[in-house]
């Protein structure tokens, strides 16, 4: 089978389309998950994520092929990744219950420059002058938004810092795996996988979920689906030098919805954080003529 990924033209607009369903639909599984774990075990919710998740990506799979579309000769790689991904999802999960999100998230954005430095070793991938300064500057506008807790570090802080160095891997796995493989075959392995690695676990905890918990349990599914479809989308088309910058606004917007659900604080550094962010953001983005002869 001929990946679609290997057809994907290069394309930071297109790139950034689909990032931008990536944040959306991680703003609300940081809500979801959250309400979820209330109830729920943490081992019980990314069970029931993955084999709901199954479903509700049947129809891409259908329209790819089916499953004989799915098929794949990178198996090994698609378990080292979720693998990873798994350890690094459940610590995101349960530091969603320790700290408030917008802390989970900027600690998360430690992420970044382990991404880049990881592609730069193992994809082959360029960082100019531009790049670093603009993942400088994303992860300043971080230290900005969390220096008001700045002190030792507690457990959920560790936890999420432990989790960032474990979606590094992922991301970088992952722009890997476009290079031969379609964006719904990547999801579909992500839900396969994590659902055999999770069911010993999940059976060990189970508990029937109430109406409540299941209705943000189909929300974690559903977001958690199509978010790593659009993230996958999002690496096909540019490179992850590119692509992971952009995620720098999940900081921003994470914070503002702590503050609208949770009223969870917001501060003059949280504003300045914010601006530092949209900058690096918008300097990766932009596009320099090149000199004349170049």
């Amino acid at each position: 089978m001929q990946s679609a990924s290997l057809a994907a033209p290069h394309s930071i607009a297109r790139a950034a389309g689909w990032m931008a369903g990536w944040l959306t639909l991680m703003l609300v599984i940081a809500v979801a998950g959250r309400e979820a774990t209330r109830e729920l075990s943490v081992f019980q919710v990314m069970l029931l994520r993955s084999t709901l998740g199954l479903a509700m990506l049947w129809p891409l799979v259908r329209a790819a092929g089916g499953l004989a579309a799915m098929r794949t000769q990178r198996l090994p790689q698609h378990t080292l990744r979720n693998g990873v991904h798994y350890v690094a999802q459940y610590g995101w999960f349960v530091a969603l219950a320790l700290i408030p999100l917008a802390q989970v998230v900027s600690i998360e954005f430690t992420m970044p420059i382990w991404s880049a430095l990881l592609a730069v070793a193992f994809l082959g991938e360029r960082m100019g002058a531009r790049k670093w300064f603009a993942v400088a500057l994303g992860l300043v506008g971080v230290a900005v938004i969390v220096r008001p807790r700045a002190g030792e570090l507690d457990a959920g802080q560790l936890i999420a810092l432990a989790a960032a160095l474990g979606f590094a891997v992922s991301v970088v796995l992952v722009k890997s795996l476009t290079r031969t493989e379609a964006a719904v075959a990547i999801s579909f392995w992500m839900l396969v996988v994590q659902s055999v690695i999770g069911l010993v676990p999940a059976l060990l905890v189970w508990q029937w979920p109430s109406a409540t918990a299941w209705a943000w349990v189909v929300v974690v599914a559903f977001c958690g689906t199509y978010s790593h479809y659009c993230f996958a989308r999002a690496m096909a088309h540019a490179d992850a030098t590119v692509v992971v910058p952009m995620d720098f606004l999940r900081v921003p917007l994470t914070a503002l919805v702590g503050w609208l659900v949770y009223a969870e604080r917001l501060d003059v550094f949280t504003a300045l954080g914010v601006g530092l962010i949209l900058a690096g953001n918008l300097l990766n983005l932009l596009r320099w003529p090149r000199p004349a002869g170049a």
